[in-house]
């Protein structure tokens, strides 16, 4: 018997349904995970008869306070229970029968049987079961051959695979995710099923797509999930604008690189740095303008020109789409986007204190953050060209480094603001007030004002004499 299977928490829904004279088994991910020795605490209790019932009872033994959240419209409960450093999170769910409808993934559910129960899993790993009964405690339940499905490091479905998939074609995303976290091939039929059902993800909730889209971005190396997306069809009908950069245009002999196979090698470059889903995320989006901005020009070849600023312009358009949150996570996406060149040109010339500074002032906080996405955007063959890259974006760090600790103007604010000028010159809001701001900010830049407030404040005064304004509060000059 599994040693996880010793623990208090199972003893004690075994003695329980015991009492309630009832069958209880923990399936799925849990008993997959206890094989496969990875860490898991989200535990699935079937029950053949009420799961509710089950969960009540259990928690009512272990500890009166435990409070049991209950789903009566899906006949499912859970409660939170902490045990040898683990805190699980228990759901119990009556055995049931599945048929669906064609036009939609919600099910139409009937009381079943263990093997009912089974059958409506979505792989044979998931639907292996360990037996919490008195009488064959810690048996395994295994219909399928899930077993020898782990040791192959297969994934397939227990039934016919067009059917588990048009069922409910949210699986056809689970597998790819799956083949990714656990390193698993799909079993040939199981994936041509994928190819011919690929459409009915459209039936899917856009936020259910993107949950396991996000995982699969956090997964070791992204790119084989995106890779399967592509090849199984579901990636021009989840994220079109991704699947837009495949292919090489080639015109007079001359042709650029594949952007959707760099775009994935600048994910999974910058996987090995970072756990910031949303720098992954600006990975994913760094040049996904560049369908939209390719020209092939007599001198130049084919060039992309505005491809960061047209990419910034879409990133809200597709957050929105793909249900991703429309708030600062946006932003920093969008600005990672926006400025993600900014680096490799200060990289490839003399680099300037003012361009510092400007860089500075543009990324703020997020300045490290989009220096190593552009390490991950340099994915040439060519070896000697990424260590001249790599090398001179350390003199960029260090350049950074120097002008931020002389000049301060990470996240600056200025020394002088609109309401100082406007009482100042006793105006109102006005494009006056506009000019003079813009006008203190690049000289500040540009280095021909030091960052601070006396030499702002008479540099203000000077600007407000060339537009015709004159001091009227003496009591601010400095």
């Amino acid at each position: 018997m599994r040693q996880e299977l010793n623990s208090k928490i199972f003893k004690t829904l075994s003695s329980t349904a015991e009492d309630l004279h009832l069958d209880a088994y923990v399936i799925g991910g849990f008993v997959r995970d206890m094989f496969l020795r990875r860490p898991s605490v989200d535990v699935d209790i079937v029950v053949v008869g009420s799961g509710i019932e089950l969960a009540e009872a259990t928690a009512a033994k272990i500890n009166s306070n435990i409070k049991v959240k209950v789903f009566k419209n899906f006949g499912t409960a859970m409660f939170r229970y902490f045990e040898n450093n683990e805190d699980l999170e228990i759901e119990f769910v009556g055995a049931r029968r599945e048929s669906y409808r064609r036009e939609s993934r919600k099910p139409i559910v009937e009381d079943g049987s263990l093997e009912d129960d089974q059958n409506r899993r979505d792989f044979t790993i998931n639907a292996m079961a360990f037996s919490l009964n008195k009488k064959n405690y810690g048996d395994l339940v295994d219909p399928f051959n899930g077993m020898q499905d782990l040791e192959d490091k297969i994934l397939r479905t227990p039934l016919d695979p067009d059917i588990t998939y048009s069922d409910d074609p949210l699986r056809m995303m689970r597998a790819i995710r799956f083949a990714n976290q656990l390193g698993f091939n799909i079993e040939t039929e199981s994936f041509k099923s994928i190819k011919r059902n690929a459409k009915r993800i459209e039936i899917v909730s856009k936020e259910r797509v993107l949950d396991e889209l996000n995982k699969i971005i956090m997964t070791k190396e992204p790119s084989i999930g995106f890779q399967l997306l592509d090849s199984s069809g579901l990636l021009e009908y989840i994220f079109p604008e991704l699947a837009a950069l495949k292919g090489v245009d080639v015109r007079r002999k001359i042709g650029h690189k594949d952007n959707f196979i760099h775009t994935l090698q600048v994910l999974d470059n910058i996987t090995k740095s970072t756990d910031n889903i949303w720098l992954r995320w600006a990975a994913i989006m760094h040049d996904i303008a560049k369908p939209a901005t390719k020209k092939f020009e007599d001198k130049q070849g084919w060039t992309f020109h505005g491809h960061e600023f047209l990419g910034a312009k879409m990133v809200p358009k597709i957050f929105a789409k793909l249900k991703l949150p429309m708030n600062e996570k946006m932003k920093y996406v969008q600005k990672m986007v926006l400025l993600h060149l900014r680096p490799i040109v200060l990289s490839q010339s003399i680099v300037t204190d003012s361009a510092v500074r400007r860089l500075l002032f543009e990324a703020g906080d997020d300045i490290d953050d989009l220096m190593n996405l552009a390490d991950a955007d340099i994915t040439s063959k060519n070896i000697v060209k990424v260590k001249r890259f790599l090398n001179n974006f350390q003199l960029v760090r260090q350049k950074l480094i120097e002008v931020e600790k002389k000049d301060k103007i990470r996240n600056w604010e200025p020394p002088v603001d609109g309401d100082m000028i406007m009482k100042t010159f006793e105006i109102k809001p006005s494009k006056e007030v506009g000019i003079i701001k813009k006008a203190i900010r690049e000289a500040i830049l540009d280095g021909e004002l030091l960052n601070n407030y006396e030499d702002a404040f008479r540099f203000m005064l000077k600007k407000g004499q060339e537009l015709g304004l004159s001091q009227k509060n003496d009591l601010l000059n400095p």
